[in-house]
C-alpha cells in the first residue's frame, strides 16, 4: 500500500510542477505569438491545463481514500483487500487464484484483481465454501472459494 501511495504522490508532484511552472511558461510564450483565436499552442496548453487540474483532483481524492484504509478493519476470516483466494470456477471447470488489490495494482494476467472489479466485488466478504456469482458479458460464473489467505494470514 505504501508503494501505491508513493507512486501517487510522485504523480501529484509532477503534475503540480507542470501546472505551476511548465504550463504557465507555455501559455506566456503562446500569448507572445499574438492572435489567440488561431493560436494552436495556446489552445493546447489551456486544454492540457484543464486535464492536469482534473487529474490532480482524481489523484488527491484517491490518496484520501487510501488514507482511510485501516488494516485492523479488514476481516480475518473472509475475503477482503489483500486476500489471496483460490476458487473453483464451475463454468470453466478449473481452479483459479486471485489476489484482491487496489485498482492501481490490478493486472488480470497476473491474477491481481481490483476490489472494485466484478469478480472482486463478488468475492468480497465470502468465506471458504461460499459460492460467489459473477455476472459477465458471457453470462454468469460461479466461483466456489476453496482456499483463503487474508492480508493477516491463512484461514483454516
Amino acid at each position: 500500500m505504501e508503494d501505491i501511495k508513493k507512486a501517487i504522490e510522485e504523480q501529484i508532484k509532477q503534475l503540480e510542477y507542470e501546472l505551476t511552472t511548465e504550463l504557465p511558461a507555455e501559455i506566456k510564450k503562446a500569448v507572445a505569438l499574438g492572435d489567440l483565436s488561431e493560436n494552436a499552442e495556446y489552445h493546447l496548453a489551456k486544454q492540457r491545463q484543464v486535464f492536469v487540474n482534473a487529474r490532480l483532483g482524481q489523484l488527491k481524492k484517491r490518496m484520501g481514500e487510501l488514507a482511510m484504509v485501516v488494516l485492523e478493519n479488514i476481516p480475518r476470516d473472509r475475503v477482503g483487500f489483500g486476500s489471496t483466494v483460490i476458487v473453483f470456477d464451475n463454468t470453466k471447470n478449473e481452479e483459479l487464484s486471485y489476489k484482491l488489490v487496489t485498482s492501481e495494482e490490478s493486472d488480470v494476467t497476473k491474477g491481481l484483481i481490483s476490489t472494485t472489479s466484478p469478480i472482486g466485488r463478488a468475492l468480497l466478504g465470502k468465506q471458504i465454501g461460499d459460492v460467489a456469482t459473477v455476472v459477465t458479458p458471457n453470462g454468469k460464473r460461479e466461483l466456489e472459494v476453496l482456499k483463503l489467505t487474508t492480508i493477516h494470514g491463512a484461514v483454516e
